[in-house]
């Protein structure tokens, strides 16, 4: 089974394609069943069918599917899910084995139905802006709003408040307020907007409703259009220092509380704001409202105690210096990027449901989303993550939207399966198209069950999968726990799957082997460890819930990228090449392109760097040299294309400041304390640091997994 295709046909991957037939089996092979599913996944051959889904009679209401059994002379079907028998509708009788409706092609395990019920309200935008910035960041983002207008659909509702010292709802029209309307009354009241008046002494900041507006918006909302298609969209320039919701004083001598201050419990305006953000989310969520927050400012806004208004909305978050950036402007306009139609690629009000086969049951989801406390017969007693019911509330879907969903086996110990036995999955995904039509995106994904030993479970695991599904799990234990608790958790983690997977002589580090499949699974979970997911020096509680709420956005690919970075060399011996993201690869004669996903980083070794300055590349004969220098910028460029938020983009020279960017996310197998030449050589650059390098991790890894008693 190729994962990639599964992936671009199903948007599933799983961290385990074969599974563990009992309950115990499942526990000793550590990582959960999980699946990392992005409903909106975009595929060019599937055409949304135009009539309703069949069903399974109540309870149960699976959605018919290729594994469904059917008996076309009886036109019957038996449910995978429930085994109970249906009778097809009276629309289905010409099916036959030559004539079937695509529902039961094999070819047509994920399906998007276009539902008959009428189209509703067209997508709503309400936006919410601070006044409190200085003339320039002020004009930058009255630029960027009347351009968004454009970017929105003739027949979208659009409403404005603005908020400084007090919050101000603008009078655009009548009770519905559509953009073809008040498109040009709406840009002037932008294009007019000024600084809110209220004196701000100097030892002092800005007075700043934030919660009071916040609070205007979401009541306006679910008392006009509860369970609809909206979003509120927040455009923060510094912290909230009135009324609920504040973060901090209007003194300008009282820091904003840092990771240290909430660790030592001395942040005093934090509890608080978190309880008042995460409640006003809350209501958002149940009527389907979206929250994105927009934070342009080079000292923190309270992103942290603000987290809960996209995490649990599945609201967009951008954090920028100012909104004078590119790094805003072009991620805000990405937002309205639209599909081949000319629709918004973004989906409403969206709801998910997870059904199984009665070995399976659901543990939870984790990622932006809200319980929608369905306790069906399909929720398990173990809790990861979101839990206790079978579906939750997403509010807003892009086609890049990606969920982790975990499982666990229930087959009893003494209980086997008959052999080639398999256990399915279906997600329903129920949402709100940009053009006002209902739609329903089903899913089904069949896998086999194997003996506990089988070597087939092994052969089956997902490595890349199986990173990110932990990784998504040890963030949510970071928001609750204490950092060092959570890396412990992740070793014990791999060193039993090692305990379980390697080949190795019990007592004898040399002779640790690990398949494949595994092989590279430790040293995701290393860089891992040094992430800023997981560790915060260095990073405000704001990039930390901003790093960590993107993680939670994203696909396996991208998320390993976030944290695994790409290491490009261009050189002149050799065409350009990945080559390990480690303190070796840094020479003096090669530029590096690295890639984290946040930034994108183009870094000159010394020697590239001294003839650049130098002029070289403009010289004849030197056309080798130029192309070295514009590659990496041309692959850059690629990179950029479609990665949202849009990275920051750097471009340094070895020593230089900007340098310790890339140098903090190499493995530092060549450091300050270690052997070899300072500077450059053979062995690459020294990098200052404590930190073990991963050849010491894997020893480690090792001694543990052979030494340790097998559980």
């Amino acid at each position: 089974m190729n994962v990639d295709d599964v992936e671009d046909r199903d948007g599933v991957r799983l961290s385990w394609n074969v599974w563990p037939s009992s309950r115990i089996e499942a526990t000793r092979t550590v990582v959960p069943i999980s699946a990392l599913y992005t409903p909106l996944k975009e595929r060019e051959d599937l055409p949304p069918v135009l009539y309703e889904p069949v069903t399974c009679k109540p309870p149960c209401r699976a959605v018919l599917n290729p594994y469904c059994q059917i008996d076309v002379r009886g036109k019957l079907w038996i449910c995978p899910f429930c085994l109970s028998r249906n009778a097809f509708p009276p629309h289905y009788k010409d099916i036959s084995n030559t004539n079937l409706p695509a529902e039961l092609l094999p070819k047509y395990t994920t399906i998007e139905y276009t539902l008959s019920r009428a189209a509703q309200i067209p997508p709503i935008f309400l936006y919410v802006v601070d006044t409190c910035m200085d003339d320039d960041d002020l004009k930058a983002l009255r630029e960027a709003l009347v351009v968004s207008l454009s970017l929105l659909p003739p027949n979208a509702l659009v409403g404005l408040i603005t908020y400084g010292t007090m919050a101000q709802v603008h009078e655009l029209g009548y009770e519905a307020c559509p953009k073809s309307y008040c498109e040009f009354q709406l840009t002037q009241i932008l294009e007019q907007l000024q600084k809110d008046p209220w004196p701000v002494a100097n030892d002092k900041r800005s007075q700043r409703c934030t919660g009071v507006a916040l609070g205007v918006a979401v009541g306006m909302l679910e008392t006009t259009f509860p369970n609809t298609g909206a979003r509120i969209m927040l455009f923060c320039g510094g912290p909230p220092t009135e009324g609920p919701g504040m973060v901090v004083s209007t003194e300008l001598r009282e820091r904003i509380r840092s990771h240290h201050d909430i660790d030592k419990d001395t942040a005093k305006y934090y509890k608080r704001a978190i309880k008042f953000y995460d409640a006003m989310a809350k209501r958002a969520a149940g009527n389907g409202h979206t929250i994105d927050v927009f934070a342009g400012c080079l000292d923190q806004v309270g992103l942290l105690e603000m987290k809960g208004l996209s995490n649990l909305t599945n609201g967009h978050m951008i954090l920028a210096d100012s909104f004078q950036m590119g790094i805003f402007k072009q991620s805000f306009n990405r937002i309205f990027t639209k599909d081949d139609q000319g629709h918004l690629q973004m989906g409403f009000n969206a709801t998910l449901d997870v059904q199984c086969t009665k070995e399976l049951k659901v543990s939870g989801l984790i990622g932006h989303a809200v319980s929608a406390n369905k306790k069906s017969g399909c929720v398990g007693e173990t809790e990861i993550g979101i839990g206790q019911t079978s579906a939750w509330k997403m509010c807003s879907l892009t086609p890049k939207t990606s969920a982790g969903i975990y499982f666990e086996v229930v087959t009893p110990p003494g209980q086997p399966l008959q052999p080639g036995s398999r256990g399915l999955i279906q997600f329903v995904t129920h949402y709100q198209h940009a053009s006002g039509q209902y739609r329903l995106r089903v899913t089904t994904i069949a896998r086999n069950f194997a003996e506990g030993g089988s070597q087939q479970i092994a052969a089956s695991f997902d490595q890349e999968a199986a990173a990110v599904l932990m990784a998504r799990i040890a963030v949510f234990k970071a928001e609750i726990d204490d950092s060092p608790d959570v890396l412990r958790w992740l070793d014990r983690m791999l060193i039993r799957l090692c305990q379980k997977f390697a080949d190795y002589r019990k007592d004898d580090p040399t002779s640790f082997r690990l398949g494949e499949n595994f092989s590279i699974y430790p040293q995701f979970m290393f860089h891992l460890r040094r992430s800023q997911f997981l560790q915060v020096f260095n990073n405000s509680p704001d990039e930390t819930a901003f790093y960590r709420h993107v993680l939670n956005s994203e696909d396996v690919n991208n998320s390993l990228i976030m944290i695994q970075p790409t290491l490009m060399s261009y050189g002149f011996d050799a065409p350009p090449q990945p080559v390990l993201l480690d303190s070796v690869s840094i020479r003096p004669d090669v530029v590096l392109l690295l890639d984290t996903f946040f930034h994108i980083l183009i870094f000159h070794g010394e020697t590239v760097a001294q003839w650049r300055k130098a002029g070289y590349q403009d010289q004849e004969g030197y056309e080798n040299f130029k192309e070295i220098l514009e590659n990496p910028k041309a692959d850059a460029q690629d990179l950029l294309a479609d990665r949202f938020p849009i990275p920051r983009y750097i471009v340094c020279d070895q020593n230089g400041s900007q340098a310790r960017f890339l140098l903090s996310k190499l493995n530092p197998s060549t450091t300050h304390m270690s052997g070899g030449v300072y500077g450059a050589g053979a062995n690459g650059a020294a990098i200052f640091t404590d930190d073990v390098s991963l050849q010491v991790f894997m020893e480690h890894l090792k001694r543990l997994a052979v030494g340790a008693s097998s559980s």
